[in-house]
């Protein structure tokens, strides 16, 4: 798979669970909010990765 798909695929799953976890938990959030968690929950996914594989050195 190349970047640009690995970067799409964690951006629309990241933008679902941005939604639901907004909705579910402040269900009157703007969608500033819903799109800020989704940007922080990539850069987490980007974050998670980065560790694993500097782990694995």
């Amino acid at each position: 798979m190349t970047k640009f798909y690995i970067f799409f695929l964690r951006a629309i799953i990241g933008a679902a669970f941005a939604v639901v976890l907004t909705r579910f938990f402040y269900p009157d959030a703007t969608p500033v909010h819903v799109i800020g968690l989704g940007i922080i929950l990539v850069g987490l996914a980007y974050f998670a990765e980065y560790l694993r594989l500097r782990k694995s050195r």
